[in-house]
């Protein structure tokens, strides 16, 4: 068999606590455990495969014991780099198998997708137990304040519920609807209410765009936000009902309107020229996918790496501090910042902003968009975390796809999503989550939407989000609702997405969902497995998904089925007290679904059938969460 096995009654390992160490040293040694199923096979010898300075080295493991119909082993390996990297190598009969994070292999493999151990400084624990709530401030809501903003000149005055967002055309960018920051003060109980605990706000520098991701300064908030006292006033009001409050940071460009860019273009011998590309005359510059409003900042410049992160008042350091104590930033498509051509400091910009950001506040978060296979920039030495849909979304939305007739798919020529299989599913969610450390895993975001993208609720089936939800609340990574997702509202392509909050026009909510996402974030927060657990896959096939996460005290089953689906879980999947445990209502359930225990055939053949202790099925589209008790270990 040349493909991964990736899901059922299979030899386990994760970078979880039942499996290896979270936290390790340089030099080191790091001791590693991985189970293998009684029903799967006998392993008569096991290896543990490590890479050091570029070279692989074997080591023996150790059997440990035997708990619930597993055999654990233990081997251990030295720490010799920064990101140790690793394998298993099993042995049965006269078989040998390669498990990786990718799944169990009969050949041999690349080394991208070996597990990784890293030494870096962790996140903050708060990151990976978070739930994400993002904000587009235009849309959000507008506060008592609001009308007494001026409009600007570029904008295109709209009105809250009357006026259709303009997906694409030439008023989209300057629509302008008026919502501020004293809206989202205003909201906090909205948000608090949903379980959400860090906020996630899109840019708040002055701008010629609704979206503002084109500043034209960073010293100040916006004046149509409500400036700076209204930042200060939000992130205090957050702060003391326990919520975070992120900021989006561009550090790829500017806008054309941006101060630095308008004395650059002015003077060409001046210290801002250098922080852009210009051509020899001074005639043309490099800018974002050539859009020229967004000139791409040069940071090969030492005054752009002062100016923008080293000094006190720079905009990397200066919002992470009193009075405004922003608790950290998401930077606007890091995978692009640094690099030009045959020019690539993006690893050294990378470095540079989080060691001001660390020097500053230890305890704050650093995300960074990577729309591309991000693993390779994410080693968990400077982003904790990638704003990627590589790995979760776009296999998502294939799986759950419906049928609109066009949606933009991530910005390919493509109408739309295919429609996948579920092994298809796990087989892109696993390639492109493998290469990531699970220490990053864990604080990847996991979004069915942004404001970059369509609205889940237009691209899939019916009833597609709220399974949707369970998976992004129940996978490795942080959960982030995009404003809006709690009512079902719809966009084809991302800034169609951004409509403005239904509060006063129930006629727009088209889906409440909102009992479904409090219920899924408490879920979350109750359920130590969820944000700390490993992940187990049991059944990856056709219409349904199933998957446990676990730790030593608690494991949660989730079950989530597109289509009426009838699912056999093997002895040995769970442990007889897991079993029993479905017995119980589950914790959280959607549609039709239903749990029965089946009593093994012993007289039987030795079919999958006949060693089946439960069969879940479904009525259709349906999905459930159950609390299971933890995994027992071998006795010492």
């Amino acid at each position: 068999m040349s493909g991964a096995l990736p899901a059922g009654l299979l030899p386990h390992h994760d970078g979880s606590a039942l499996h290896a160490p979270q936290a390790t040293v340089a030099g080191a040694p790091a001791r590693l455990r991985i189970r293998i199923p009684a029903a799967w096979g006998q392993a008569s010898r096991v290896w543990l495969r490590s890479m050091h300075d570029g070279e692989p080295r074997y080591d023996s493991c150790v059997e440990l014991g035997e708990a619930d119909g597993w055999a654990w082993w233990e081997g251990v390996m030295a720490v010799t780099n920064p990101v140790a990297r690793y394998r298993f190598l099993i042995e049965v009969g006269p078989r040998y198998w390669t498990l990786n994070a990718q799944g169990l292999f009969s050949r041999d493999v690349s080394d991208y997708a070996d597990f990784r151990l890293t030494t870096f400084r962790p996140a903050p624990e708060w990151l990976r137990r978070g739930t994400m709530y993002q904000i587009f401030p235009d849309r959000f809501a507008r506060s008592d304040r609001a009308s007494a903003h001026l409009v600007p000149d570029w904008a295109v005055p709209c009105g809250w519920d009357t006026t259709e967002v303009e997906g694409s055309g030439p008023q989209t960018p300057y629509q302008y609807y008026g919502g501020d920051l004293r809206g989202i003060t205003e909201r906090l109980d909205h948000i608090q209410a949903l379980g959400a605990d860090v906020i996630y706000l899109t840019p708040f520098f002055p701008a010629r765009s609704n979206h503002r991701y084109d500043a034209a300064t960073f010293t100040c908030v916006d004046p149509l936000l409500g400036g700076d006292d209204a930042l200060v006033e939000l992130v205090s009001a957050a702060h003391a009902r326990g919520l975070r409050v992120m900021g989006d940071l561009t550090a790829n460009h500017s806008g054309d309107a941006h101060e630095w860019f308008q004395r650059a273009l002015a003077d060409p011998a001046s210290a801002e020229a250098g922080y852009y590309y210009f051509n020899a005359d001074h005639t043309a510059y490099e800018s974002w996918y050539g859009v020229t409003s967004l000139p791409k900042l040069n940071w090969a410049s030492p005054g752009l790496r002062e100016k923008f992160v080293l000094d006190d008042d720079s905009p990397v350091a200066r919002w992470l501090r009193p009075p405004f104590n922003l608790d950290g930033w998401r930077i606007d498509v890091g995978n692009m910042t640094g690099r030009l051509g045959g020019t690539d400091l993006n690893h050294d910009v990378a470095r540079l902003i989080a060691n001001r950001v660390r020097e500053i506040n230890p305890d704050a978060a650093l995300l960074a968009e990577a729309t591309n296979d991000a693993a390779p920039d994410f080693s968990g030495e400077n982003w904790h975390g990638a704003m990627t849909y590589s790995n979760f979304t776009r296999p998502l939305w294939s799986w759950l796809a419906g049928d609109a007739g066009h949606v933009n798919f991530f910005g390919t020529p493509l109408p739309g999503p295919n429609r996948t299989a579920a092994e298809d599913f796990l087989a892109t969610h696993l390639d492109l989550a493998a290469a990531f450390s699970w220490d990053v895993r864990q604080q990847n975001m996991n979004a069915l939407n942004s404001h970059d993208t369509a609205r889940a609720a237009t691209v899939m089936i019916d009833g597609g989000q709220r399974l949707g939800a369970l998976l992004m609340f129940t996978l490795p990574g942080v959960p982030v609702v995009f404003a809006g997702d709690e009512f079902g509202l719809k966009g084809d392509n991302g800034e169609y997405s951004r409509t403005p909050m239904p509060w006063d026009d129930p006629n727009r909510i088209l889906t409440d969902l909102t009992a479904d996402y409090a219920a899924l974030a408490a879920l979350r927060r109750d359920q130590p497995a969820l944000t700390g657990g490993g992940i187990r896959w049991l059944y990856a096939r056709g219409d349904a998904l199933a998957f446990v996460r676990e730790t030593g005290d608690s494991a949660v089953l989730v079950i989530v089925a597109r289509d009426v689906a009838e699912l056999e879980l093997a002895a040995g999947m769970l442990s007889e007290p897991q079993f029993a445990a479905l017995a119980q209502p589950p914790a959280f359930a959607a549609g039709h679904i239903t749990a029965d225990p089946v009593t093994p055939d012993t007289d039987g053949p030795e079919t999958t059938g006949s060693e089946a202790l439960a069969l879940i099925r479904t009525g259709g589209l349906a999905a459930a969460a159950w609390a299971l008790p933890g995994v027992r270990l071998p006795a010492p």
